[in-house]
């Protein structure tokens, strides 16, 4: 868990140190666009970790920020939208002044809740100011059918009736989430999926920027950037946003899986939890980024539902895991994912899929004639042009090699035996792994590669046994 720094020492802690400070209050819209143009200008990265998206949505996102919309993004399942989300809320100061104990995090210069305004007439130049960081100023909800326009915007709290306040006191509101995010970025996840009463709940967020609770008006002017995601109403069927309120958002960007393998590739990096010390070489993680790819534009897989960029992910933690069990069971010190780890990604990796309906009982089936069309296309690339003759001379005599996973790298190089040119294998198979002598493990990798890319243009055959396969001529 990230827990948010300590404010820095030396901070004005009341109003009046405050304005000593010279310190300017900026709305939201206008400080994500200064920090948004500060960034262009520095030729800094506006939204670290969002990948693909340069030429084609964050032009968009960055035309929407600047005029200070509210942004609705549309796009199928794992493309990054609660990233790109989150990469917005960064774009707020990293420190912000607020009214200390305020539920809505007045800023001390202009205070709107009820509350804070008496006492800033009370306390004066002494109001006590407190400092929050970025991250909390972002709220994010995901949306769900059950969700409630009290939970949303707020509702009139009966312990604070019971205090002898009257109805009518604005004070005996308990805010909601989107008040609560006031002064910051709120997120709305799913939007589609909240019932119509609370989507009409936010009309005036989004246009007046003022709450409506219980029958009458809280005029609370609130100082919010609105940013909410949706899948394609024509795929999730669950709801819609109904159309006022697609009206009230200022932009609307449709978003898009990765463009370009090296973007695939990147995600994986980025987002794969591999467990410490375990090794998948690239040549296999262009094999997982190539299989979603080839899986994302296959015919037997329902395009509406489209193939998240978790399925890359997964598989190669699931890759990963294989290498890490290997390793266990026979006693390697450095786990090192092969060839014969890919296949055991199928099986976890079905129920992220939607298969078109004449698809229906052979979907293991397709994914691994997919996952082969992946290898093959890594292994024309990468060693479709290296001199491969001294390992297929291996086996014109009629030798075997049996491989699986649970077969180790030094007892697979035994059974391979010498191999002429192996170095110059590894380089071109496995060039970002080479940092000083190949290990062992990583030989074997690039070694079995080989020998499945040379099966697979069919100038090896291959025999399959239990958790393996026999390489013959």
């Amino acid at each position: 868990m990230t827990h948010d720094p300590p404010p820095p020492n030396g901070l004005p802690r009341t109003l009046a140190d405050l304005r000593a400070s010279g310190h300017v209050h900026r709305p939201v819209a206008v400080e994500v666009r200064e920090n948004l143009l500060r960034r262009m200008g520095a030729g800094e990265a506006r939204f670290p970790g969002v990948h693909g998206f340069d030429a084609t949505v964050l032009p968009q996102v960055e035309r929407a920020l600047l005029a200070g919309h509210d942004i609705v993004l549309l796009g199928e399942r794992g493309q990054g939208k609660s990233r790109l989300i989150r990469a917005v809320a960064a774009l707020l100061d990293e420190w912000s002044p607020a009214v200390a104990g305020c539920a809505v995090n007045d800023h001390p210069y202009a205070p709107v809740c009820p509350g804070c305004r008496r006492r800033s007439r009370e306390e004066g130049d002494a109001l006590p100011v407190v400092w929050r960081h970025r991250r909390e100023r972002y709220g994010e909800k995901l949306a769900t059918p059950d969700t409630g326009v009290g939970e949303l915007i707020g509702d009139v709290d009966p312990a604070r009736l019971a205090e002898g306040r009257s109805l009518g006191d604005p004070e005996t509101v308990h805010y909601g989430l989107v008040p609560r995010a006031n002064r910051g970025v709120f997120c709305v996840n799913e939007l589609p999926d909240l019932p119509a009463r609370a989507q009409v709940a936010l009309f005036n967020v989004l246009e007046e920027r003022d709450l409506q609770i219980r029958g009458y008006t809280l005029r609370l002017p609130l100082d919010i950037l609105v940013v909410a995601s949706a899948n394609p109403e024509d795929y999730t069927n669950r709801g819609r946003i109904v159309t006022p309120l697609k009206d009230r958002f200022g932009a609307q960007v449709r978003t898009h899986y990765p463009p370009e393998l090296d973007d695939e590739l990147a995600l994986i990096r980025q987002e794969a939890d591999l467990p410490p010390g375990t090794c998948v070489p690239s040549h296999l993680l262009e094999a997982v980024a190539r299989f979603t790819r080839l899986v994302r534009a296959s015919r037997k897989v329902d395009p509406r539902s489209g193939v998240s960029v978790r399925f890359s992910v997964a598989a190669a933690e699931t890759v990963a895991a294989s290498a890490l069990r290997r390793a266990a069971m026979v006693g390697e010190e450095v786990p090192v994912a092969r060839v014969c780890d890919l296949p055991a990604v199928v099986e976890p990796l079905l129920g992220k899929v939607e298969f078109d309906i004449a698809a229906e009982g052979r979907e293991a089936e397709i994914l691994h004639a997919l996952l082969r069309r992946a290898t093959a296309e890594v292994f024309r690339e990468r060693l479709g042009e290296a001199d491969l003759s001294p390992l297929g001379d291996r086996f014109s005599g009629g030798g075997t090699v049996e491989t699986g996973d649970l077969v180790g790298a030094a007892e697979l190089l035994r059974r391979v035996g010498g191999v002429p040119g192996l170095a110059d294998m590894i380089s071109r198979a496995a060039p970002e792994e080479q940092d000083g002598p190949p290990t062992p493990g990583l030989a074997a990798a690039v070694v079995e590669f080989a020998l499945e890319g040379l099966f697979l243009e069919r100038r090896l055959s291959k025999d399959t046994v239990p958790d393996g396969g026999v390489y013959r001529f």
